[in-house]
């Protein structure tokens, strides 16, 4: 008969064991997750600046990586517009006055910038990306890729039908002040003078959008200093 002691270490070594091969496996999947969920923001951004995937053509992590360092460029800036040279937005370290813009480039010609948008909504902060024209007063595409906003109320806003109201909408007014776009109760009258920077709300949903009228119109502002140079003197 085998003795206590050889049975308590003999779970002791079988524990050790266990536990080693546990480590390993949670640090690679750890690793896994972190790969997809930047995976995913980089998705995001590419959805925003209207590059899409197709039933023909699904996006694997290496397409997304490829068609991401071949088009887009990441730039970093201050909270008066200025460039903070040699740094990119993996590298950003404080929050409040670094500010990342992604820019899409077509033959060396700029067709859109991207800024991260957060905020409240009624359950969640929901956290997206914002897509502008290279005229820098046009929406071109927004996109959410976190939130936890109420599925098919606040939830809509990760939809394509409601995003698609974006695009073509203005956020600067004919004086050049900056106005936001707002995401109205109902559905936009187009014959109004409002229309231009006014999308369709979501029904039973008036504190996700109003909280996303608030978040889009705060981020912008932050980027409204090197984007005023950039209109002035056409350099990005």
């Amino acid at each position: 008969m085998r003795s206590n002691t050889y049975t308590i270490g003999f779970t002791l070594v079988v524990t050790t064991v266990l536990a080693f091969f546990l480590s390993i496996s949670n640090s690679a999947l750890s690793e896994r997750q972190e790969l997809n969920i930047k995976i995913d923001i980089k998705k995001n951004i590419l959805q925003s600046l209207e590059f899409y995937e197709t039933k023909e053509e699904p996006w694997t992590l290496e397409i997304v990586q490829d068609i991401f360092n071949t088009y887009i460029t990441s730039i970093v800036v201050d909270k008066d517009g200025n460039l903070i040279a040699d740094k990119t937005a993996e590298q950003i370290s404080d929050f409040e006055n670094e500010f990342p813009i992604f820019i899409k480039k077509i033959k060396g010609k700029v067709d859109g910038y991207s800024i991260p948008i957060s905020g409240k909504g009624l359950w969640s902060t929901l956290y997206g990306y914002f897509a502008i024209e290279s005229d820098l007063m046009t929406a071109k595409g927004i996109t959410f890729y976190k939130h936890k906003e109420t599925p098919g109320l606040g939830g809509e806003v990760e939809k394509p039908w409601f995003q698609s109201n974006f695009k073509g909408k203005q956020f600067i007014d004919s004086s050049g002040v900056l106005i936001g776009i707002q995401s109205i109760k109902g559905i936009v009258d187009e014959t109004s003078s409002e229309a231009y920077h006014q999308v369709d709300g979501i029904s039973g949903a008036t504190m996700t959008t109003r909280g996303l009228n608030k978040f889009l119109l705060k981020d912008l502002i932050k980027y409204e200093s090197y984007f005023n140079r950039v209109r002035n003197q056409g350099d990005a």
